[in-house]
């Protein structure tokens, strides 16, 4: 039986994220991922190496990669899909979130 998590990481997310912890080094985890208050629309994505994961963080597993959430982030996250894409113009992790109501002019930050 197939479980459902609460964030999908593509098959193409989870092959960049492995090949950046591989460079990351020695005692990383895995990638947390959250929401910070930042921009004109008041809420960013973030992505960043973590070293000592948190007992309350939601942790993500895809093959042999882990991505750490915590609970207040999860709130804005659930359901999204984390994807890369890779094409001539642009490079680079995506978030399809279907809670985000609008984004800003320069996409840098949402709000739901």
């Amino acid at each position: 039986m197939a479980t459902t998590q609460p964030i999908n990481v593509t098959d193409s997310a989870a092959e960049a994220i492995k090949a950046r912890l591989t460079e990351a080094g020695e005692g990383v985890l895995g990638l947390r991922v959250g929401i910070k208050a930042k921009g004109c629309s008041g809420m960013a994505y973030f992505m960043q190496y973590e070293k000592e994961a948190d007992s309350d963080d939601e942790v993500i597993e895809k093959g042999d990669i882990k991505v750490f959430v915590d609970p207040q982030s999860m709130m804005y996250l659930l359901g999204t899909t984390i994807d890369y894409v890779s094409t001539d113009t642009e490079e680079g992790f995506t978030f399809n979130n279907p809670n985000e109501k609008s984004k800003c002019g320069c996409g840098e930050s949402f709000n739901t």
